[in-house]
């Protein structure tokens, strides 16, 4: 298996981090609002496609912000 450099590590995580947060959070939302419909899994995708360019950068941005915090309450 081909490895990323190491300096690419915080941009990886966050788009594995977003895309596992819109796969869930789309689907839960996209059920709760319009139930599960013959267009359910069309309007999932399209949730999802919506979501995914806002999470990620989102993402990027907050994980630092988000590890920091957490290593302040957090015995290490």
């Amino acid at each position: 298996m081909i490895k990323l450099p190491k300096h690419r590590f915080h941009l990886v995580f966050s788009i594995i981090m977003s895309g596992m947060m819109v796969t869930v959070m789309t689907f839960v939302i996209t059920w709760v609002n319009v139930g599960l419909n013959p267009h359910f899994l069309l309007q999932w995708l399209h949730a999802a496609v919506v979501a995914f360019p806002i999470a990620m950068p989102l993402v990027y941005l907050v994980a630092p912000v988000a590890r920091k915090w957490t290593a302040r309450l957090v015995e290490m």
